[in-house]
């Protein structure tokens, strides 16, 4: 579900967020294998709650279209706010890398399915054997694996590839995301083994998620080697669908599929990949980038601003029917939110930031500038069966009781709605509501300024990368500086930006994390307190919280959805009425305007990124029906 308005997608952007840490079963045919007391089973699919959807044999996913043509070009805009590009390796913190290189270039050992909640099926590994104890899986390499210089993968690829990026040289992100495996062995030359930490039942699923890549990659012609921290203009010996054909400059790059990609019909590959080249053309700002929509100088584009989708997608071309413009319904919402850095003294106090989000006022915002389009966010898990509702249940209330002293009370009551300026409820009596909040945090005004007991006065800066955001600031602004607040904007650069909240040095800005299809072991990186103190890590806002420790490890050690359920709702409770953030809004759909050439397949999946879901699926019609296609328009 696409949110923003409007950031160039989501912030935390080199690697997608894997599933989460919760009861996982092996399955056969119909019969539901507990890890826990079954004996080792091999299997071409697994899934964390009973049968994965596709049974042994399909064809195909079914929001794929294998029929497709599979030729043309596609040119693409920014795949992520980034303007410009100067590494050619996605596993590094420095420098920016080529657009949608991960996805491109690099498969993983089993792929997601987009259409449920969390399974995974034959890629580079055509089968998973999980230790009856769970405490480890065996991966089977496909005898057809192959890099794109005909190499063999092996498991010592795949070890290679686990060792580089939890070792010092890669991106933390990716030694975060994989904290559940303590070691990978090569068993023989098609088998990897993965030992887990701890008996986490969806382990295998994130091991699954393991991109491989060669050694031949950082080995020079004369014979030595490239230290990976400093392999960033090499062009990978990829293992996924396609190769880089040409660079024109740090803004430009196309790939071009390999012929002799060796996966494309395996059935979770089959109807994937339509386009023989893919390429992108970076642009510096959001309206250089519609224009050239417009003037169909690019193929397509997903829009991230209510206002421009309103009122800028027209022309000759949406006339003529050269374009078209449609909404896709998602499902599963991003949290986006104004996040408050709680390392700052002056928002330590959740009476603070309680009073700083009534300043909100979404309701004025959605009518006025954002034409409705949105709908306001009261969960970290909204659109889900995640998503607290009501009075905790009795089940909610064993996992919070032993943290009661230390919660606010509206926890053990009704899940708290954000406040609204819907009449009869004004922002008059939110700002205050927030007045006598800050008051009993020791904030009042004197000599028109918000002033700690000290004297000090209150003064937020606000940082952002990316214009068309500053709507939303400026009206939020104004009104904390009606509680004499001294609220200012700063745009700054994406990778001065990317430093600054990497290395904690905020007080506030937008930020969106990722959704996932079930909450786990992302929850760590975001929310844990061993997270707040780690540079580069997804807690931003500084939570340093036992109660909410507690929850996350509730979470992963889930046994049954309901039991995840409960625990999910429980740490919603805490994290909502933590007012970490201000909770902003979301878009039931994701907006894309195309050229009417291009064509996608009838069914849509239940939750996608929609760059993703463009490069992996869409295809370009034939002359003919792009012309039909034209004409009905």
């Amino acid at each position: 579900m696409m949110t923003t308005d409007r950031f160039r997608g989501p912030r935390a952007r080199v690697v997608t967020a894997f599933a989460a840490r919760v009861a996982m079963t092996l399955v056969a045919g119909l019969l539901v294998v507990p890890l826990t007391t079954a004996p080792a089973l091999a299997r071409a699919s697994i899934a964390q709650y009973d049968a994965p959807k596709y049974p042994s044999g399909f064809t195909h996913f079914d929001y794929a279209d294998p029929n497709a043509p599979t030729d043309g070009t596609l040119v693409f805009q920014n795949y992520d706010e980034r303007q410009s590009y100067d590494s050619l390796n996605p596993f590094l913190t420095r420098g920016a890398p080529a657009p949608d290189i991960l996805h491109l270039m690099f498969d993983t050992l089993m792929q997601r399915s987009w259409d449920e909640l969390a399974s995974e099926y034959a890629l580079i590994a055509d089968d998973v054997e999980v230790a009856p104890d769970g405490k480890s899986a065996v991966f089977h390499i496909d005898p057809r694996a192959r890099f794109s210089n005909g190499d063999p993968i092996t498991a010592d690829d795949v070890k290679y590839s686990f060792d580089t990026l939890t070792s010092p040289q890669a991106s933390p992100l990716f030694n975060s995301q994989f904290a559940v495996i303590s070691r990978a062995t090569v068993l023989d030359p098609s088998r990897v083994r993965f030992d887990f930490r701890h008996v986490e039942r969806d382990a295998p699923l994130i091991a699954g998620d393991l991109p491989v890549f060669s050694r031949k990659w950082a080995m020079q012609a004369n014979g030595t080697r490239i230290a990976f921290d400093q392999l960033t203009n090499v062009p990978p010996v990829s293992s996924g669908p396609y190769l880089i054909e040409q660079r024109k400059n740090d803004t430009q790059i196309v790939y071009r599929r390999n012929p002799a990609y060796w996966a494309a019909d395996l059935p979770s590959r089959r109807g994937m990949y339509h386009f023989a080249r893919v390429a992108f053309k970076l642009y510096h700002d959001h309206y250089t980038q519609l224009e050239s929509l417009k003037a169909l100088d690019t193929d397509v584009m997903v829009e991230y601003s209510s206002m421009q989708w309103a009122r800028r997608y027209i022309g000759k071309n949406f006339d003529n029917g050269a374009l078209q413009r449609k909404l896709f319904p998602d499902h599963g919402a991003q949290m986006q939110g104004l996040m408050f850095n709680t390392r700052r003294p002056m928002f330590s106090d959740v009476r603070v930031r309680h009073a700083l989000a009534l300043a909100f006022d979404y309701d004025w915002l959605n009518r006025m500038t954002f034409y409705g389009q949105y709908r306001r966010t009261n969960s970290y898990f909204d659109d889900s069966p995640f998503a607290a509702q009501g009075a905790p249940t009795d089940a909610e209330l064993a996992l919070l009781d032993p943290y009661r002293a230390s919660l606010p009370a509206a926890v053990f009551g009704p899940m708290v709605r954000q406040a609204d300026t819907i009449a009869p409820h004004t922002l008059r009596e939110n700002l205050r509501e927030a007045r006598g909040l800050l008051a009993e945090a020791g904030w009042t005004v004197r000599d028109g300024q918000l002033r700690d007991a000290h004297g000090n006065p209150m003064s937020i800066e606000i940082i952002d990368d990316q214009p068309g955001m500053d709507r939303v600031l400026l009206a939020y602004m104004r009104n904390l500086q009606l509680l004499g607040i001294d609220a200012h904007m700063r745009e700054i650069d994406s990778a001065l930006y990317q430093k600054r909240i990497d290395n904690f040095e905020f007080d506030m800005t937008t930020f969106i994390y990722l959704r996932v299809t079930i909450p786990g072991s992302e929850l760590e990186r975001r929310f844990s307190s061993a997270s707040a103190s780690q540079v580069g890590s997804e807690n931003y806002p500084g939570v340093r919280s036992p109660a909410v420790d507690a929850l996350v490890r509730a979470v992963m050690r889930a046994s049954t959805l309901n039991e995840l359920e409960t625990a999910t709702h429980a740490l919603d409770r805490v994290l909502i009425n933590g007012y970490y953030l201000v909770p902003e809004y979301f878009a039931p759909d994701t907006r894309i305007a195309y050229k009417s050439a291009l064509g996608y397949p009838s069914v849509t999946p239940v939750s996608f990124q929609g760059e993703d879901w463009i490069v992996s699926y869409w295809y370009r019609k034939p002359p003919s029906a792009a012309a039909n296609t034209a004409e009905a328009k």
